[in-house]
């Protein structure tokens, strides 16, 4: 039996890491892209680097793309890659537009032009429904961006579907609600307070600035999203679908939660801070998992009570080494 490989853009983000962690352990050959940089960091991915093959590409430059597919014939190519921050993409428009947009439209017809017969994967955002327009929002609802990141997502989930129709690619959009771990990066809400309460708790931090505590996420943990994501390919017919937990949150009952795992009360250390507060906020996504429940037999696993738990603990692992 052919063993299947498989290329994922942003291999070193959160998601990367766990779908390449999660495609090893099913047997495929997985090539990692990583941009030329001096920054680039591999913790999320040292304990498996020596099993993937890692290639440069950028998003930027469609020649790499075309360059990169020609080389190692991927079955299955992941777009995980882009700007990534929503606060990041209002001090950076032009910049997010041209990686989490147009850098998807340089990849499809990278695979257009290499070989249709790729399977792609375009890593959408529940932040495209931003001023929702129903409740729970499904594969049908309507788009109503509010950021940058938002906008950039849309289109590059319209020419995700302009590609499938025009080209009957196999190329397919996973409009996934937010999904946290102990890898989320340390700019993400989710990640800044269970670092601060593990911090909090050692005695090295002594508060908590935050912006809007009201705003309600449907948040899940990343591991099982990936699994979502491979699914997706595995299917005859290319389909999106919604990947959600279905419940809700405020980012306030989030740090209760988080502050109450090492016994702290958040009210005594979160201070409201006006940098953190977005010039066009999103107040609440939910997310309706129904067709991947029924179509693909996926649902999140992982509680919201214990994916807290899970980010608090590793921060205290991290962190317990720097405490006097």
């Amino acid at each position: 039996m052919t063993t299947k490989r498989a290329l994922i853009t942003g291999i070193t983000g959160q998601d990367g890491s766990y779908l390449a962690e999660f495609l090893l352990e099913q047997g495929y050959e997985v090539i990692g892209m990583i941009r030329r940089s001096s920054t680039v960091n591999f913790e999320r991915i040292h304990h498996i680097q020596e099993r993937l093959t890692l290639v440069s590409g950028d998003l930027l430059d469609q020649a790499s793309m075309i360059d990169l597919l020609n080389e190692h014939r991927p079955n299955e190519v992941y777009n995980l890659a882009a700007q990534s921050f929503v606060q990041t993409s209002w001090s950076q428009p032009v910049f997010t537009g041209e990686v989490t947009a147009l850098g998807v439209t340089r990849l499809l017809d990278a695979v257009r032009l290499v070989d249709p017969g790729i399977r792609f994967y375009q890593a959408s955002s529940s932040e495209m429904f931003g001023k929702v327009r129903e409740i729970p929002q499904n594969e049908e609802t309507s788009f109503y961006p509010r950021s940058p990141y938002g906008v950039a997502k849309v289109y590059g989930h319209w020419i995700t579907v302009n590609y499938r129709e025009s080209y009957n690619l196999f190329a397919v959009s996973g409009i996934v609600f937010n999904h946290e771990s102990p890898r989320r990066g340390h700019e993400f809400v989710t990640r800044k307070i269970a670092r601060a309460a593990a911090r909090i708790k050692l005695g090295l931090e002594r508060q908590l600035p935050l912006g809007n505590l009201d705003a309600q996420r449907d948040w899940g943990y990343a591991p099982d999203y990936v699994r979502g994501m491979w699914l997706m390919l595995q299917q005859d017919a290319a389909e999106d679908y919604v990947l959600a937990t279905g419940r809700t949150h405020t980012v306030g009952r989030f740090a209760e939660l988080a502050f109450e795992t090492v016994g702290l009360d958040y009210r005594d250390y979160i201070v409201q801070d006006p940098r953190f507060m977005r010039p066009a906020d999103v107040d609440l996504l939910v997310g309706d998992p129904s067709k991947a429940r029924q179509k693909l037999g996926w649902e999140a696993k992982t509680s919201f009570e214990e994916l807290v738990r899970l980010m608090v603990e590793a921060e205290l692992a991290l962190n317990q080494g720097l405490a006097r």
